[in-house]
């Protein structure tokens, strides 16, 4: 989180201005939900929830770290208020159906119906499925340097710490069916119940009708399918739960809930639980709500049609932090999360956090990685973009990391001071090369025209030192497209020279590129492409390092 011996008056000024959607959002929860004023207990609480039935996936990282944006943009402009994060795992959920993604299916599915918490652990690891799933939540929120607080639902039931709010659903039961049967079908109208009994006998979450109540003792009474007997359970400590509607309102309620956001597809959700919330006589929270993620088709991305990229597909070819830039940039808008979109991210972030100090106050409070870091980003300079480093490896054929970083280095040779970054940045472009970049290379020979060009280009790199600047190759690359008007456009040009030289329709600025290459070795391909040779098996000075297997792929991402 943000020290708070960065905050002073000045500061506090500076994030008012701010324009940057965090600090508007803090605003809105400062200003309009708070009138200004802490709650009355203490604090403010933001909160993100979790559905434990399967693995963590990009929603849960999208929801949490956004979330936490917005409470450190809050915490800038109010930081004499208090801020708690509450990440909360609906563990307490019968299971609907098995995940495919867990190992003994068959096992699981034995237990449909039932609280996660009370499902075997197929992993063999933990308690339940529902503590296994849990473990990997908070894992993961570990991992990203937060402090929040862990909440399950079945701890929060069970505990007796909803008991009172619990009562009080059972006091506006009227009140409650009069809101959430309007928005149900005729048929789910005859059997629905804010209220879910856990069958004693069976230990699964039922959707049953209520046959009657009683406010007084607590109870409800239900008639069991099987067997036509009825079942009388009190409401608290943890013999039923609530329907997810009413469960959510109950909690905002029960918790002081002041923040959290949602996704498009839960807009009637958050307006019904809204509802549900003031019934019980407290005032809703304030809500985002954001864009869903869609495929390389447009979409939209769902976890049991696997879709999508997996959040741990992402982490092998990509840092975390430039999918947190992803989930920060326009959340109110749908965005393809693709494989083909990683190298454009993670390049941005590199661009924001070179330009990060060279702002000024108000410019840093704007700037994504300020977001990303909470307020303290690594002062590094990367010299290297993401695509000049996939470029490389797709020109010099190796994915040895340790060749990547000679190359690096004599290119910049101040780049020891950026390792830290670099070096998983190298990491993650030899990952995703091996995987995207080199299996779909196509060089091509150049024609009569760009065989003229190409010459020429030759004949001036011969003329430089091996210590010219990426600035000067670029021009020198611009002139001689210029006077070969026969290739085409400059469009053309750049583009013959990644397919000859690249075997790709697109590529980096070719200056950069030939700088970090090398003179020698950029007129090594020059000459093999003039004399028709195939570029794809092109050695480099250092090595010859053949093409790895998955073992050795998996080694060099771990």
């Amino acid at each position: 989180m943000i020290n708070r011996h960065l905050f002073n008056q000045s500061f506090i000024d500076t994030a008012r201005r701010a324009h940057a959607w965090p600090f508007q959002e803090a605003r809105r929860l400062l200003d309009v939900h708070l009138c200004g004023q802490p709650p009355t207990k203490g604090y403010v609480l933001f909160e993100t929830g979790y559905g434990p039935s399967g693995l963590p996936h990009m929603g849960t990282f999208g929801e949490v770290i956004r979330t936490n944006m917005v409470r450190q943009a809050f915490q800038q402009l109010a930081p004499h208020i208090p801020t708690r994060l509450f990440a909360f795992s609906d563990d307490m959920d019968g299971l609907r159906k098995v995940p495919n993604n867990i190992p003994k299916q068959d096992m699981v599915a034995q237990h449909i119906g039932k609280p996660l918490t009370s499902i075997p652990d197929p992993f063999g690891t933990h308690e339940s499925l529902g503590h296994h799933n849990n473990a990997l939540f908070c894992e993961f929120l570990h991992s990203l340097g937060y402090e929040y607080t862990f909440m399950s639902a079945t701890e929060c039931y069970k505990s007796g710490l909803f008991d009172t709010a619990l009562r009080l659903v059972l006091q506006h039961y009227d009140a409650i069916m009069a809101v959430v049967l309007p928005t149900l079908s005729k048929e789910r109208r005859a059997t629905y119940a804010p209220f879910l009994p856990v069958c004693p006998r069976t230990n699964k979450v039922l959707q049953v009708p209520i046959i009657s109540r009683d406010v007084i003792s607590g109870t409800i009474v239900y008639k069991e399918q099987e067997s036509g007997l009825k079942v009388e359970l009190p409401v608290t400590g943890g013999c039923c739960k609530l329907q997810w509607k009413v469960d959510w309102g109950m909690r905002w309620h029960a918790l002081g809930v002041d923040y959290e956001m949602s996704g498009k597809d839960l807009i009637d959700s958050v307006r019904l639980s809204s509802r549900i919330c003031t019934i019980l006589d407290s005032i809703p929270p304030m809500n985002l709500t954001y864009e869903l993620f869609l495929d390389e088709k447009g979409h939209k991305i769902s976890k049991s049609l696997g879709n999508g990229l997996a959040m741990e597909e992402w982490l092998r070819y990509a840092p975390v932090e430039a999918l947190s830039l992803f989930m920060y940039q326009k959340p109110k808008v749908a965005k393809r999360l693709y494989f083909d979109i990683i190298p454009r991210v993670v390049d941005e972030y590199l661009h924001a956090l070179e330009k990060f100090f060279l702002q000024d106050d108000v410019q840093k409070l704007n700037n994504p990685v300020w977001h990303i870091h909470a307020g303290q980003p690594p002062a590094m300079a990367v010299p290297v973009s993401f695509s000049l480093l996939l470029n490389l490896l797709s020109a010099c054929h190796t994915v040895d990391p340790a060749i990547v970083w000679r190359y690096v280095l004599r290119y910049a040779p101040d780049a020891t001071t950026a390792a830290p970054l670099l070096k998983r940045l190298i990491a993650h472009a030899i990952a995703y090369a091996h995987e995207f970049v080199l299996p779909s290379k196509h060089y091509r020979l150049p024609s009569e025209a760009e065989r003229v060009a190409l010459t020429s280009l030759y004949t001036a790199l011969q003329k430089l030192s091996t210590r010219t600047s990426s600035q000067e190759l670029q021009r020198i690359i611009y002139e001689v497209g210029k006077k070969h008007p026969e290739v085409g456009d400059l469009r053309h040009w750049f583009r013959a020279l990644y397919q000859i030289l690249l075997g790709r329709d697109e590529g980096p600025r070719m200056g950069s590129f030939f700088a970090l290459y090398g003179i020698k070795e950029t007129l090594l391909i020059i000459k093999k492409a003039l004399s028709g040779k195939d570029l794809s098996n092109l050695p480099h000075e250092w090595a010859n390092t053949k093409n790895p297997g998955p073992s050795h792929t998996k080694e060099i991402t771990n």
